[in-house]
């Protein structure tokens, strides 16, 4: 069994501890009041993952946690909340940003349309994030860099670094799971995470919802309200997000020592109630408005839940707002 057919069968069980399979079984729990139930026990479950894979990361002494996945698939709030699991055990989370080890501007490689690629695995300054890496492993003392998108080059930070026994360091990253990412670095000491929204519940016995749309919507949503961008926008850029995610993540996800699945299933639920309104506004002269306007069937499917139910430290908040977590 892969790791993918392994989590997704995991949240086949979650489904079963719930008591839902389909979206008519989630409507009609809705409709009956039974959803803050549903949301505080799918939540619960979904800690209970994280807090097993800090667990497992003691268990083990790993010095290094390296995390990826797709886009909108939660990393950053699962970061957050593995940091939160992990000083509970008595370690000290450390984070190192690697969008501070690019290349400078002038080296970065450039796409077949002529355009920068700061998603290819060589935008990266991998001998440099090694030699640093390996050195703050090795217990010593590193000022960390800061790299500068406005004059595209990286400088010193002036923030130092230096790992005590009880620190584990997390990088979150696109490449963080592809081996060329980190070569000096020893296997033992890596624990390698992969976070994605594998989508479970499924709109009847025969018609599963594509993990590709949940990541959408999610998308949707948090470039309106942190980005300011429209959805129509945020559909044109879909192909290229998921060009990328192929070529980059995808064939790397079972190199993982776990996965987590970010999917939440009352969370189409919740997701409709924010996005309906944004895909509503996609013109019908738009290219993109069939694509919107199949969005808008799939959600308008399902019984609209209310976010107020929804805790603060929430994966969903991450994408709809009031999260406990600084971002």
């Amino acid at each position: 069994m892969t790791k993918l057919e392994a989590v997704m069968a995991e949240h086949r069980h979650w489904q079963e501890i719930v008591g839902l399979r389909t979206v008519a079984e989630l409507n009609t729990a809705v409709r009956e009041g039974h959803a803050t139930d549903i949301i505080n026990v799918v939540e619960a479950l979904q800690e209970r993952r994280i807090a097993a894979v800090a667990d497992e990361i003691k268990r083990r002494g790993s010095r290094l946690v390296l995390l990826a996945g797709p886009s909108s698939s939660g990393k950053t709030t699962t970061c957050k909340r593995l940091a939160v699991q992990l000083a509970a055990c008595g370690l000290r989370p450390r984070m190192i940003s690697m969008d501070n080890y690019f290349v400078n501007r002038e080296h970065t490689p450039r796409d077949a349309k002529g355009e920068y690629d700061f998603e290819c695995l060589g935008a990266v300054d991998v001998p440099f994030f090694n030699e640093q890496l390996a050195a703050i492993l090795a217990g010593q003392r590193v000022e960390l860099p800061r790299y500068d998108f406005q004059s595209g080059r990286r400088h010193p930070s002036g923030q130092q670094m230096e790992l005590t026994a009880k620190d584990v360091l997390i990088i979150e990253g696109i490449h963080a799971l592809n081996p060329d990412l980190t070569p000096d670095i020893p296997a033992d000491t890596k624990f390698r995470l992969y976070v994605s929204a594998l989508t479970t519940i499924q709109l009847d016995e025969h018609h599963r919802i594509s993990t590709s749309d949940n990541r959408l919507l999610r998308r949707i949503i948090r470039d309106k309200k942190f980005r300011g961008y429209s959805a129509e926008e945020t559909i044109r850029r879909w192909p290229s997000v998921r060009a990328g995610e192929e070529k980059w993540i995808f064939p790397f996800q079972e190199n993982c020592d776990r996965m987590i699945n970010s999917a939440l299933l009352y969370e189409l639920a919740v997701l409709r109630g924010y996005v309906m309104p944004l895909l509503e506004q996609v013109a019908e002269t738009a290219p993109e408005y069939a694509e919107a306007l199949r969005l808008r069937q799939l959600v308008g499917f399902f019984e609209p839940i209310s976010d107020k139910q929804i805790p603060p430290v929430s994966l969903l908040r991450e994408f709809l707002g009031g999260s406990s977590f600084h971002y």
